[in-house]
């Protein structure tokens, strides 16, 4: 496949939309802004693009609580296509928001949409206040994500949430990921080592940041790879001079490319 075509959803309380289609476009996708209803009313079918992206925000204002109305939606209105989606070996990225909602909807840390129990939450930051700010990241090796495949081993991105802490059911919920490698992005400091408030900006248990699901193809994180994919978006690039591949943007090309070599 040469030009991958990936469906940005929207909703109300997207904000982050516009930034997302552009990072794809420079990878080389063809992107699409499609809200929620026209999927819902048959205008539109996620069987038309290779790459579902669900990018950041406020969907709905977060009532109830992050991403929980939009998960809804697409638990209980979009079922048989989003599960035919990941049959057909396609890609879905959330972030931010979007990362709330894969998991309040049931696509991670594994596919239940079905099902009522949910393994793993993102609730209110430790701080108990709206964090922004850039954070440095470790790429967890062998982890199985396709969007992180050569991503250098510490990485810097921003984030911007209020509840971006990453909490699991139990100890045995953490194990099972670590085990299986779902665990794909943790907070450290910039030594590189795990570490406390402000480096984990909101309490995540084990330092998580963003995870997979089993086969790779399904990625959520809290930081924001969309605001980091020119060189001058970088809060030091006039003092540190400009880097020769913003962090961000590894992750959009690696999209791209898995779907071209696999579809």
């Amino acid at each position: 496949m040469k030009t991958p075509g990936v469906i940005i959803l929207r909703t109300a309380g997207c904000n982050c939309d516009l930034e997302t289609a552009y990072a794809f476009e420079q990878a080389g996708a063809r992107t699409e802004l499609v809200h929620i209803n026209q999927i819902v009313r048959g205008e539109k079918k996620l069987s038309s693009y290779q790459i579902l992206a669900i990018p950041g925000g406020f969907t709905y204002g977060d009532d109830v609580s992050a991403g929980k109305i939009l998960a809804n939606e697409l638990k209980f209105k979009l079922t048989d296509q989003m599960q035919q989606f990941c049959a057909d070996g396609k890609g879905i990225l959330g972030i931010c928001n979007g990362f709330q909602v894969l998991v309040k909807a049931g696509m991670l840390p594994e596919i239940q949409l079905e099902q009522s129990r949910q393994r793993v939450t993102l609730t209110f930051n430790d701080s108990g206040k709206f964090e922004d700010r850039w954070v440095y990241l470790k790429t967890e090796s062998n982890n199985r994500c396709i969007f992180t495949r050569n991503l250098p081993e510490i990485i810097y991105l921003p984030v911007a949430h209020s509840e971006g802490k990453f909490i699991a059911e139990n100890a045995e919920m953490l194990v099972e990921l670590r085990n299986n490698d779902q665990i794909v992005l943790t907070y450290v400091n910039a030594l590189g080592e795990p570490d406390g408030y402000p480096w984990n900006p909101n309490g995540s248990v084990a330092n998580i940041a963003g995870i997979c699901d089993r086969t790779g193809r399904i990625f959520g994180l809290m930081p924001h790879p969309e605001r980091y994919i020119e060189a001058t978006q970088h809060p030091r690039w006039t003092r540190e001079g400009l880097a020769d591949s913003p962090d961000g943007a590894f992750i959009f090309k690696n999209a791209v490319q898995y779907i071209r070599d696999a579809l």
